[in-house]
């Protein structure tokens, strides 16, 4: 993919989005003809996934979320469920708030390792596969197959006015930033390529997207995996408790003697 210059940020006066931003299309006859066309081979998935999660784990398998879309809309955001029903979300706002005002990487809470994610729920995150009910998202027009990733409201309201130029466009399930680095990039970088692609959006870019999607995937596949590694390496192995073996002669059995005796009296 070639390298597509990021813009700097406004400066010190800072600008709000500007108005007249709508959807082209061509963008909205892609996502329906590529969505219909994946059907045959999404529902087996969806279905296998569904009946996993169904055994696994005691809840719903799908989880519904408010979701910031065009403009500053909001909708209801689906995908499988791979956290544990009642989960604590005040952790992730923490995490999402430090992530936001540092220079750190924009890493998912479980490439640490998450109690509260389900069984098999991490490959699904890195795999993608988690985000597949979102086609129904396409479908019904609150998202496109190519955008900026939904953010979440209190995510929203964190960021500066610069920054919700990003909402000029459809979000998406996958884009510029998710192709261009994703989890090795800062926030700052997500927010710069996601302006970027909504002042660029064309049909050649979100077809390059698209293709490129599959081997960044693959690489956050691998990342996770070396991670998942580098934890096992790092935990110290159990140690067994040693044997004290006493360097003293053992004491004498004092039953030994009267046996003895008694013998010698018979």
């Amino acid at each position: 993919m070639s390298t597509l210059s990021q813009p700097d940020p406004p400066p010190s006066g800072e600008r709000p989005c500007p108005g007249g931003a709508c959807i082209p299309l061509w963008k909205r006859v892609l996502d329906i003809c590529l969505v219909l066309a994946s059907l045959p081979l999404v529902v087996p998935v969806a279905v296998v996934i569904g009946a996993f999660i169904r055994i696994l784990s005691p809840g719903p398998i799908l989880f519904k979320q408010e979701r910031v879309g065009f403009r500053g809309s909001r909708f209801p955001c689906f995908k499988f469920r791979t956290m544990r029903v009642g989960s604590d979300t005040s952790v992730h706002q923490g995490h999402l708030k430090s992530l936001i005002h540092s220079n750190a990487p924009m890493v998912k809470m479980d490439a640490h390792g998450d109690p509260r994610v389900i069984p098999l729920g991490s490959l699904l995150r890195h795999s993608g596969l988690d985000e597949l009910p979102q086609l129904m998202n396409v479908l019904r027009g609150e998202m496109s197959l190519v955008g900026p990733r939904p953010c979440l409201p209190y995510e929203f309201e964190s960021y500066l006015p610069w920054q919700r130029e990003r909402f000029n466009t459809l979000p998406g399930l996958t884009g510029l930033w998710q192709v261009s680095g994703k989890n090795r990039t800062t926030f700052i970088e997500m927010i710069q390529l996601d302006i970027e692609y909504a002042r660029r959006r064309t049909l050649w870019l979100d077809v390059e997207i698209i293709l490129k999607t599959f081997p960044a995937l693959l690489t956050q596949m691998n990342d996770a995996r070396k991670r998942r590694k580098a934890r096992a390496l790092a935990q110290p192995e159990p140690r067994e408790a040693p044997v004290q073996v006493s360097e003293e002669p053992p004491a004498a059995n004092p039953g030994l003697p009267r046996v003895a005796e008694a013998r010698r009296d018979l």
